[in-house]
């Protein structure tokens, strides 16, 4: 085994550097959107680096698809956790989130190029390498996790769900209903979930985390209301919209849109602006967060209200991925859990496939060059080996070049 796959049981543990610079470079060239980046850690932690194994992986997928929150961002905590304890946690989501999160805020301060720079051409470009990206994660997913007919069947059934129930309400539904198919199905026998996870954090600890973020979501709008402060309230609203997000990025931005444009902090066309700008940015959508917090009329604005505005969006999934973790490390070494699980990640493999058809494709393949430009990047991906920033690159080229 080499020296990047080494966190299996009785293998030392990575560092929080090692985890930092992953993450930044994903950081850097994760385009896409969250179903995308779910598709670029499966290729570098389960794949090229070994630190999850298949198993482990979805496992985690399927805990975060169930929080509230940027699920992809939770995966990339999660992974850090798992593998560098806190500080890996930490270094994963600032290397996965600050440079989109820096680029933003650029814009924000009137810093125009990233825009022009990838016009339409190549944004349609990135949209493709998307489809390819999904397309190879789905591909290697199901080969391991649906390697049967009931299991092919219980994904497909997940799929037709959440197409048929396009909401977080569908996604949830056809996750529970994975795993209690799971419960009756496989009940006895089949193969274990995959090799322990080794959560360096305790139950304690995990409680205390819990407790934190149900505080912090009763107690901070009645602290709002008592004490005049407008970053009390910027933080509170920031905070209570990365809590109640179930579906991913895009769905935080209506509620963001409410938070920020009728009490007049942020106009409707600065808004409008930086959502355009947020599409051509890699790594996570909710680091639209600093944007409106750059662009805030009220004080505190800026790079101060950016950060503020940042890390409240993003503190509840650091307490969610805590409290939540250990004791899914716990439950999922349990028989009864095992046979959920497997139903579970079945179902799992449906949303990806799901998500692979909308919004994925429907979004980028529209003429029969962009289903060629597809092709040709899973075949890089899926046959050559090349690693998905090339793609990413080369896709956007392209783009810019058929100038769709």
């Amino acid at each position: 085994m080499t020296d990047e796959g080494r966190n299996r049981e009785g293998s030392p543990p990575g560092t929080w550097p090692e985890v930092l610079a992953v993450f930044l470079k994903l950081g850097l060239t994760s385009f896409g959107g969250p179903v995308a980046h779910l598709g670029y850690f499966h290729t570098e932690f389960v794949e090229r680096r070994r630190w999850l194994d298949e198993r482990s992986y979805v496992d985690l997928v399927a805990l975060c698809q169930f929080l509230p929150g940027p699920a992809s961002s939770q995966v990339g905590i999660g992974t850090g956790l798992l593998r560098a304890g806190l500080p890996g946690a930490f270094a994963a989501w600032a290397g996965f989130t600050l440079p989109s999160a820096i680029a933003l805020v650029l814009f924000a301060y009137g810093v125009g190029a990233l825009e022009s720079a990838l016009g339409s051409g190549w944004l349609h470009g990135l949209k493709i390498a998307a489809v390819a990206v999904v397309a190879q994660a789905v591909w290697g997913m199901a080969r391991s996790l649906c390697p049967d007919r009931p299991r092919a069947t219980l994904a497909v059934l997940a799929a037709v769900v959440v197409l048929l129930v396009p909401s977080a309400w569908g996604q949830i539904g056809a996750i529970a209903a994975g795993g209690l198919i799971g419960v009756a199905l496989w009940r006895e026998g089949g193969s274990a979930p995959g090799s322990a996870l080794h959560v360096p954090v305790g139950r304690t600890f995990a409680l205390g985390s819990l407790a934190l973020f149900f505080v912090l979501l009763a107690g901070l709008p009645l602290l709002a209301a008592a004490l005049p402060s407008q970053a009390l309230a910027l933080f509170d609203s920031f905070y209570r919209s990365g809590s109640l997000v179930f579906g991913g990025g895009h769905v935080v931005l209506p509620l963001l849109q409410a938070e920020v444009v009728p009490p007049g902090w942020v106009s409707n066309d600065a808004f409008l602006a930086g959502y355009g700008a947020a599409q051509a940015v890699p790594g996570p959508l909710f680091t639209f967060a600093a944007y409106l917090g750059a662009v805030m009329g009220p004080q505190p604005n800026g790079w101060a209200g950016a950060t503020l505005c940042l890390v409240a969006v993003f503190l509840p999934s650091f307490l969610l991925v805590f409290g939540a973790l250990p004791f899914w490390a716990a439950l999922r070494g349990e028989p009864r859990a095992q046979a959920a699980l497997r139903g579970i990640n079945a179902a799992v493999v449906g949303l990806l496939l799901a998500a692979l058809y909308r919004p994925v494709w429907v979004s980028a393949i529209t003429a029969p060059v962009d289903f060629a430009l597809a092709i040709a990047a899973f075949l890089a991906l899926a046959l050559w080996k090349w690693p998905p920033w090339l793609v990413v690159v080369l896709a956007a080229l392209a783009g810019g070049l058929i100038g769709r």
